[in-house]
């Protein structure tokens, strides 16, 4: 049998369904055990209230109880009539922002109707319903089989702020897909292909679950990318003076300075060296000068990369070319299209034997017709 225990019921309850604040009852033996330790939070626009059952519980119902703080009445909101694994819970949704909400739960026995409160009643502080700033200055990264997304971090600035969210764009228009979560303003989309073009938007999340809505969209098209290669020029070593960015890691880009599938080869005089462009290879006459080829995920504040390979002004006309400068290319593929590759000259010089030679990033873009290289 439930021992005496003194707990805080309302007169009016029995007679018009709400609470009272003046009446002190002592529960007799034989009523129902109380809902035991009683707490409730906020989350995403709704309170959730949780309790226990007792050891004595005997399959009562339970009763849920609310008021805005500063009322002078509870008003019953709710029955609950089953718990999972002895917790339960009810999620009060009927709630405004910047409110202060109190609740109180009763066990009631559904063959007498005696009724027995929590020995405590417990106070919900709901927040403003803002969210944080939409995200900003989002941008894509294309790199080898990867597309690094990123953005800027001016939410965090807010004082409940959380996370970033990631969604993929689909090509139909249908419903966003959820990435992931971020805790910093960017994020590796390792599941993204070479040559095939991915749309992001971002959300910035608080620690009340409440989502901005959805960024711009951005979108990126990794391709291959390959550091250290090595030509000669045309006079030393003809056969490795040739280079043709490759559609596949299968096929070896450097090839012979006269090879009919060569995009340009390398040749060098008491001029310089020039790069000179072959039968579909056609090269942009100025190169810029960069400190890296793709400013990537680790890059500092002071890397430079050349964003976006120009759309027209292309030559067949043999190029200058110098250490540190990105140099753009427009080659012929398969049925007529254009594609557009980026080398960066990181050196030029020549080996123990004399031979003129030159080493250089490059990167090249397996979707006909797309510029985008790397992030500025």
């Amino acid at each position: 049998m439930l021992n005496r225990l003194l707990v805080v019921l309302w007169m009016a309850l029995l007679a018009t369904g709400c609470h009272t604040d003046d009446t002190v009852f002592v529960v007799e033996d034989g009523y129902p055990a109380p809902p035991m330790g009683l707490e409730g939070s906020y989350f995403h626009r709704a309170v959730a209230l949780y309790w226990t059952l007792s050891p004595q519980w005997n399959g009562e119902s339970f009763r849920v109880f609310g008021r805005r703080v500063g009322d002078s009445s509870f008003f019953l909101i709710a029955d609950v009539t089953s718990c999972s694994g002895g917790e339960c819970e009810y999620t009060d949704t009927n709630i405004v922002p910047s409110v202060s909400y109190e609740y109180i739960v009763s066990s009631v026995d559904p063959d007498t109707g005696a009724e027995t409160d929590a020995d405590v009643a417990v106070t919900v502080a709901v927040p403003s319903f803002d969210a944080p700033p939409v995200p900003v200055g989002v941008e894509v990264v294309a790199l080898d089989n990867t597309n690094y997304v990123r953005w800027g971090d001016s939410p965090r600035s807010t004082s409940d702020f959380s996370h970033y969210r990631l969604y993929l764009v689909p090509d139909d228009g249908g419903a966003l897909s959820p990435l992931g979560d971020s805790d910093s303003p960017g994020f590796l989309d390792e599941l993204a292909s070479n040559g095939v073009t991915s749309s992001y938007v971002v959300s910035s999340v608080d620690v009340y679950g409440h989502e901005s809505a959805e960024s711009a969209t951005a979108s990126g098209t990794p391709r291959p990318d390959f550091r250290g290669e090595l030509i000669y020029s045309f006079a030393d070593e003809p056969g490795l003076s040739g280079f043709r960015f490759p559609e596949s890691e299968e096929i070896d880009p450097v090839t012979d300075g006269m090879s009919p599938v060569r995009d340009f080869r390398l040749q060098a005089d008491q001029f310089g060296w020039w790069l000179v462009p072959g039968p579909s290879g056609e090269a942009f006459p100025e190169g810029v000068f960069t400190t890296q080829l793709k400013c990537g995920v680790a890059a500092d504040s002071e890397c430079e990369d050349w964003t976006w390979a120009p759309l027209t002004g292309y030559t067949s006309v043999a190029v200058a070319v110098e250490p540190e400068l990105t140099y753009m290319w427009r080659v012929e593929g398969d049925a007529g299209a254009f594609h557009y590759g980026s080398i960066r000259v990181t050196l030029l010089g020549s080996d123990q034997n004399g031979a003129s030679l030159m080493i250089f990033d490059w990167s090249f873009q397996l979707q006909a017709g797309n510029p985008q290289m790397i992030r500025r």
